[in-house]
């Protein structure tokens, strides 16, 4: 009889080291149409409201980089926050970001699932990573979202004391907390650029809904128009009193 012994997992050395000019980034296609109008939306609906400020870092299919091991790992996820980051200068092009280097450690991450399995929650621990590994144990990435566009459903994860993530359940209103934008999460349905889905969506703690770009310029024009009525209404009034309202 042989005793098999499982060799012990070691715990991976992560550094922080510039990305040489000459690396070739990942170029992944994105797998789906849905994906850049989820994140496009969601960064709308931030900037629009006022709330992305110039030391921020928000993008989407976009690589974040460690040294595991000595060697370089991106992964370029769907949408992520980083609340702080160094001044690349105005003529510079950011191709990359690697936390804890050029400023904080990425807060926020979301991953679209796809049709197919594309590691969005993978826990492999050993080379290509998955990605939920490379998030929870990697990078460390505090709060970590999944969204299925096809069930729809959200899955919010948040790292824990232990350096492990835990499932969060969502309020009465089906919108999950995070705290390092201070806003909700949840699924909302209906069209934006001619696109007519269940799209990822901000809530403030009050309970507003964050409007994109397209929707406050809508509020605008029916707001004008609302003000044109009432001065039609007006200065038919005056004129019936015999008041001319352009004198």
């Amino acid at each position: 009889m042989v005793l098999q012994v499982n060799p012990i997992q070691k715990e991976p050395t992560v550094t922080w080291e510039a990305l040489p000019a000459d690396f070739i980034l990942p170029d992944d296609p994105v797998e789906n149409i849905q994906q850049p109008a989820l994140a496009a939306a969601l960064t709308d609906a931030l900037g629009s409201t006022g709330r992305i400020q110039p030391q921020m870092l928000i993008g989407s299919n976009f690589g974040l980089v460690a040294t595991v091991n000595k060697k370089i790992v991106v992964k370029a996820p769907d949408w992520f926050y980083v609340p702080q980051v160094q001044s690349v200068g105005t003529n510079v092009v950011r191709r990359s970001y690697t936390p804890n280097l050029e400023g904080a450690a990425t807060a926020v991450v979301m991953e679209f699932l796809s049709d197919t399995e594309g590691g969005e929650l993978s826990v492999r621990s050993t080379p290509p990573y998955g990605k939920l590994y490379y998030y929870e144990k990697i990078l460390q990435v505090p709060t970590y979202v999944t969204y299925d566009p096809y069930e729809p459903s959200i899955e919010l994860r948040r790292l824990q004391n232990n350096g492990q993530y835990t499932l969060q359940q969502a309020d009465t209103n089906g919108r999950y907390w995070i705290p390092e934008l201070e806003l909700f999460l949840g699924i909302w349905q209906g069209e934006r650029l001619c696109q007519t889905m269940n799209w990822l969506r901000w809530w403030d703690t009050e309970g507003n809904l964050l409007l994109w770009s397209s929707e406050q310029a809508q509020q605008e024009r029916q707001r004008a128009e609302q003000e044109r009525q009432r001065a039609d209404i007006l200065a038919a009034k005056l004129r019936e009193l015999g008041i001319d309202p352009d004198a």
